[in-house]
Parts: C-alpha cells; sequence; structure tokens
C-alpha cells in the first residue's frame, strides 16, 4: 500500500506513528499544532467531501500556541463545525470511515491515537442530537481513543437507555470497550464533570462493575478499582455493599487486586488513625 493511501486509511502515517512512539514524554496539548491542522483537515476530507478544509486550516493556523489543551481541543471542534456540514448524523456517518485500524492490546491510547480527540470531544459536544448512533460510534472510536468523555452527556440524558448498553460493552471481546464500560462511569472521571448517574442507576452500576471484577487485563481492572475509589468518596456504604456482594460469591486474586486498588485510600486513612 503506498504511503498516501495508508495514511487515508489509519488517519496518520506510519512515519508520524513511530514519532509519537519516540516523544511519549510530550506535552498532550503540544500534538496540536499548525502541521496537525493541516493533516487533520485532509484526513476529514478524504470522508467528508463538503469539508471546507481551507476555512477549517484559517481559523486555526497560528492561534493555538498559546493555549492549554482543552481550549486548542475547543478551538479544533469551533472550526469543524463552522467547517462541516450543519448535519451531525451525517458527520458521523462519515467519521467511521476516517477512524482506521484498532489498537492490537491495551496500550497506545494517547501515544497512537491522540489524533482522534478532537472528534471525540465533537462527540461530547453534539451527541446528544443523535445518542444511540452516537453510543455506536463510541464503541469504535474507543478501540482507537478513549471514548469515556464523550460517553458522558449521554449518560446524562439518556441514563438507563446508555448504562443498559454498557452492560453489554462489559462483555465484550475488546478490552478498550470493556474499560470504557467501566470508565466511563466513574463518579469523578479526572478531566470530566462530576457524574452520580452510578448511584442514580445503582442497580445497573453494579452489574457493569460486577462483570469486571474478574476481568484478565490490568488496564481494566484498574479502571474498576478506581470507581470503588470515587464511589468511596461519594456513597462509601455503597463501596462496600458492591464488595459484600462480590466476596459472597468467592474470591480470587484479581477480585483481591481490584478491591485493594479500591480501598487504597481508605487503608491509608485507616493507617493514621491508628498512628494518631
Amino acid at each position: 500500500m503506498e504511503e498516501k493511501e495508508r495514511e487515508v486509511k489509519t488517519g496518520f502515517s506510519q512515519t508520524e506513528i513511530s514519532v509519537d512512539k519516540e516523544q511519549m514524554n510530550m506535552k498532550h496539548k503540544d500534538h496540536y499544532n499548525d502541521e496537525y491542522i493541516f493533516r487533520f483537515s485532509q484526513k476529514i476530507l478524504s470522508v467528508m467531501p463538503d469539508f471546507d478544509e481551507k476555512n477549517f486550516c484559517h481559523s486555526l493556523t497560528g492561534r493555538l500556541e498559546d493555549k492549554e489543551l482543552f481550549a486548542r481541543l475547543d478551538c479544533i471542534v469551533d472550526a469543524m463545525q463552522e467547517s462541516m456540514p450543519d448535519d451531525y448524523s451525517k458527520n458521523i456517518q462519515a467519521f467511521f470511515n476516517m477512524l482506521g485500524p484498532e489498537l492490537e492490546g491495551p496500550d497506545g491510547m494517547y501515544n497512537l491515537g491522540w489524533w482522534l480527540w478532537p472528534v471525540g470531544r465533537y462527540v461530547e459536544r453534539c451527541g446528544n442530537e443523535d445518542w444511540v448512533l452516537s453510543l455506536s460510534f463510541l464503541r469504535e472510536l474507543t478501540k482507537r481513543f478513549t471514548g469515556e468523555f464523550a460517553v458522558r452527556p449521554l449518560l446524562r440524558e439518556h441514563p438507563k437507555e446508555v448504562m443498559d448498553e454498557l452492560i453489554k460493552w462489559a462483555s465484550d471481546e475488546n478490552v478498550h470497550v470493556r474499560r470504557l464500560a467501566s470508565e466511563g462511569v466513574r463518579t469523578r472521571l479526572p478531566w470530566s464533570q462530576k457524574l452520580l448517574v452510578a448511584l442514580d442507576e445503582f442497580e445497573r452500576y453494579i452489574a457493569i462493575l460486577t462483570k469486571l471484577k474478574d476481568d484478565p487485563e490490568r488496564f481494566v481492572q484498574k479502571s474498576v478499582g478506581n470507581n470503588l475509589n470515587d464511589l468511596y468518596k461519594d456513597a462509601p456504604e455503597k463501596a462496600d455493599f458492591i464488595i459484600s456482594q462480590w466476596e459472597k460469591t468467592g474470591k480470587s486474586k484479581v477480585q483481591d487486586w481490584i478491591i485493594k486498588h479500591g480501598r487504597r485510600n481508605q487503608d491509608k486513612h485507616s493507617k493514621n488513625l491508628n498512628v494518631n
């Protein structure tokens, strides 16, 4: 396959991906520069012929350097909306064709999939215009770059329906889909607003975490443990209830690790009390 064809299929060229691996310490915000804007515009144009790439590039070139990460992402999404057709569903259908290959394992989300973050940010902003399509898209997006931020507005507006789908995702063969089922419902997800759907739909929340309590991937285990850690801050009695229910069905090394990870701050607090 020629390099130009590879770029359209995978998003960014293999050469660029190799550079990203070597620059793992690069700040997230610094990826989104003038060179990125041009290349990203070409990716969108390859799947959306009526995309105004000239307007997109003109509105962003030279205007991102003084901004932090999320300000840059929001500027990019503003320009996307000004340059794409005013048809969210049609735009998302086009983006399905721009995603490229799935990550081969649990690693690489931010090192290889970072270029898709503005697409996720677009869904985060507009996804409830067609939440069913958005949810379907996020299942595919998260196999390349996390959908944990974009799924939360859908959860706010359609908690029961979205959580029912996440219960199914908790059994998915793809590690990133399973992780999203857990990470998206955290009450205190970093870089996101607090979300208490876990408390409002507690039975559904338990169903998601219980399906994942023996997951073989540490990537997923950490997310489940972080859910418990968050829950101890907002409703500790509910966290204790979940653990008690798990312990009734028998223990496992994975489950023990998740519980320990979830209780890490509780254990520190207990030690401090004993010392005092």
